[in-house]
């Protein structure tokens, strides 16, 4: 694993001293169904390591909610809008109540993949051409421009949800439509030929890298969560010093956009063995099908100790 001289996170050893602890969970986003399932682990976790937790179905009335509660500190099990994207972190501060994670500023960053694109960009970090897409854009030079074929998203959504792969430029006004369903900004995204590769962050450091293998075209939202025919590899396949290479690049790519605490980066190399960022994720998935949990296992740390340490970042920190 690769060490970043940046962690700063209390080591707690007495459950106890985490007080009581709100699990944020569900909320309104389009990948409620996935949070509820990641939150019950997360709860399950925490509690038998006689962690004080309890579960918090995160609706209109949260901060009603959290008011009669009174917890100690949260733990953010809330994927997609509302719960990754810094609206939740900043009510949170707001009550004076710890969390776990990135803060307000790496949360809003993460959650946005155009303005991370063009943070990257400007970082001198490697991630595919794109263009902003609308309904008075003119399909055939964007397709001519960026080259076929193409990944049309979702600016401010997770889990794959409202993407779809574009093979010739007449489809990508249909797959734009889509996209528009979930989203006011869509991007198209050059579509790197490559390995897909995922780096989860844990305190500041990386864990080993997973490498993923899909019959689907990309990593959709069934083969994260439905399918049985994903294959994870991990360890990755990579030698030693190419796997620390990534590890460096995904916790600069991390720190870059102010993410802490933990997360996941999704990357590719391309055929020629070059890097390209295509994604972070600041409250990544803990189900059964989740990428975390399996690097963490792959570093010898349990879901139990993981979800412990996950709520060690609710502590001395800054959050920005």
């Amino acid at each position: 694993m690769n060490q970043s001289n940046m962690s700063a996170y209390k080591t707690i050893s007495n459950a106890d001293d985490f007080g009581r602890v709100a699990v944020l969970m569900g909320g309104l986003s389009a990948e409620r169904e996935i949070s509820l399932q990641s939150g019950q682990a997360v709860l399950q976790g925490l509690q038998r390591k006689g962690v004080d937790a309890h579960a918090v179905d995160v609706d209109e009335n949260i901060l009603q909610t959290l008011e009669q509660f009174s917890p100690d500190r949260a733990f953010i099990v809330l994927h997609g809008r509302g719960g990754e994207d810094g609206v939740m972190q900043a009510a949170l501060e707001c009550m004076h109540i710890p969390y776990t994670g990135s803060g307000v500023l790496g949360s809003a960053l993460g959650m946005d993949k155009l303005r991370c694109k063009q943070l990257w960009l400007g970082a001198g970090l490697p991630t595919p051409d794109y263009q902003l897409l609308d309904q008075d854009c003119d399909f055939t030079t964007v397709a001519e421009q960026l080259g076929l074929p193409l990944i049309v998203k979702p600016v401010h959504e997770g889990s794959s949800i409202g993407m779809s792969k574009v093979d010739d430029a007449a489809a990508l006004e249909p797959a734009w439509a889509n996209a528009a369903q979930y989203d006011s900004e869509i991007i198209a995204e050059r579509w790197v030929q490559g390995d897909e590769y995922t780096v989860a962050i844990l305190q500041q450091q990386a864990l080993p890298i997973i490498r993923l293998e899909t019959p689907h075209q990309f990593y959709d939202y069934d083969a994260k969560y439905v399918s049985d025919t994903t294959v994870y590899h991990c360890p990755c396949g990579l030698d030693s010093a190419a796997e620390q290479a990534l590890q460096a690049l995904a916790l600069k790519t991390f720190q870059a956009v102010g993410a802490s605490g933990w997360g996941r980066v999704d990357l590719m190399l391309d055929e020629q063995g070059e890097p390209w960022l295509i994604e972070v994720n600041t409250v990544p998935g803990m189900t059964d099908h989740s990428l975390v949990p399996m690097a963490a296992r792959t570093a010898g740390i349990g879901f139990d100790d993981l979800v412990w340490r996950i709520l060690e970042t609710s502590g001395d920190k800054i959050h920005g």
